[in-house]
């Protein structure tokens, strides 16, 4: 199992933080390059508790589908979700939120599992963990952006 952990500290309070990072819309907005779109369940808006969402995507020059599925919520520190169905073997997401003054630091702990044995684990290795990496980082920079922007505002 790989393992991915990101924190990002971010300007902003911690429910605006856990708002925008359930947010659909702005997923889509931080997932342009991979014409990333909700196609089903929750396709805008906040997920919540008990919600999934089907996103498709090009990845690796590949359209792909991925359902995932909010199976725990506590507002405004954390919630996790877990692939129903899609290219991973396993995934999970912990998404953590810890309050500090006006500050929040937001913690991301991505967890998958790759097919195709020492070939899958070549790959993850070489590319793929360095590619989800960069998607996390890009869309925790959208949220951290559209928070500290709606604290200016």
């Amino acid at each position: 199992m790989t393992t991915i952990k990101l924190t990002t500290s971010i300007k902003a309070n911690i429910e605006i933080c856990f708002d925008l990072s359930r947010s659909i819309d702005l997923h889509i907005e931080s997932t342009k390059a991979t014409n990333e779109r909700a196609v089903a369940g929750r396709t805008s808006g906040l997920i919540e508790h008990g919600e999934s969402v089907t996103w498709e995507a090009t990845h690796f020059c590949i359209r792909q589908k991925l359902s995932t599925h909010i199976v725990e919520m506590r507002r405004p520190y954390y919630f996790k979700d877990v692939m129903i169905t899609g290219a991973f073997r396993s995934m999970e997401h912990e998404h953590i939120f810890e309050s500090n003054d006006n500050d929040t630091l937001m913690i991301d702990i991505f967890q998958y599992e790759i097919p195709y044995g020492i070939a899958g684990k070549i790959f993850d290795n070489l590319i793929l963990k360095k590619y989800m990496i960069a998607l996390l980082v890009k869309r925790n920079i959208v949220i951290k952006n559209q928070a500290e922007g709606l604290l200016a505002n």
